[in-house]
């Protein structure tokens, strides 16, 4: 069972013209991984989103992580667990032709977050954004990052679980568990679907 629906205690999902759609990191480099998910039913169901969103003229945000091809601006603080030492082709950042359109905000970060160094406020307060549906790859990582920061920037959240996975199912059980319900409210595609009219 999901999170999503694990509680029998939500009201009503609403959303008005305020709302965006932010997904993260379904790109080529990403969807290859090996997810709690199938990442071919994590993209169905952001092209699902995107749809709904755009149906309704609302902001859709695809989020991808890259860095120059030099690699000057990986991140190189020291730890444990290190990312890529290299930047990744051109191809890892590429956005599948079917999930994007014309009009989406292609936001670049180079950090976990889509907030981080990138110009994702801006392009949503400028659109008099005050509420982010959120969905991606991976859960723990750019989803959990951006949604905190969010938070703290004083959005509203919902989450798309069923658009969104982990590499880790205990990390992905965790955050929709534990994390989400505190920040915001968790949800499906269909639900937010449904409550945008789509």
């Amino acid at each position: 069972m999901t999170a999503a629906a694990d509680r029998t205690d939500r009201s009503p999902l609403t959303l008005d013209d305020g709302t965006a759609l932010v997904l993260i990191d379904l790109q080529q480099g990403i969807l290859a991984l090996p997810t709690t998910r199938p990442a071919a039913e994590v993209l169905a169901n952001g092209i699902l989103l995107a749809e709904a969103f755009r149906a309704r003229k609302l902001p859709v945000v695809l989020v991808r992580v890259a860095w120059s091809p030099d690699g000057g601006d990986l991140p190189t603080t020291d730890v444990d667990r290190p990312g890529p030492a290299a930047a990744p082709p051109a191809a890892f950042a590429q956005i599948p032709a079917e999930l994007a359109a014309l009009g989406d905000v292609v936001v670049t970060k180079r950090h976990w977050g889509a907030f981080t160094g990138t110009e994702l406020d801006l392009q949503l307060r400028r659109r008099g954004i005050h509420r982010i549906v959120l969905a991606g790859i991976s859960t723990s990582v750019g989803v959990e990052s951006t949604a905190r920061t969010a938070w703290e920037h004083s959005y509203s959240l919902v989450f798309a679980e069923d658009a969104t996975a982990d590499t880790d199912p205990a990390s992905h059980a965790h955050a929709f568990g534990k994390i989400f319900p505190r920040i915001g409210k968790v949800s499906t595609t269909a639900e937010i679907a449904a409550a945008l009219g789509a």
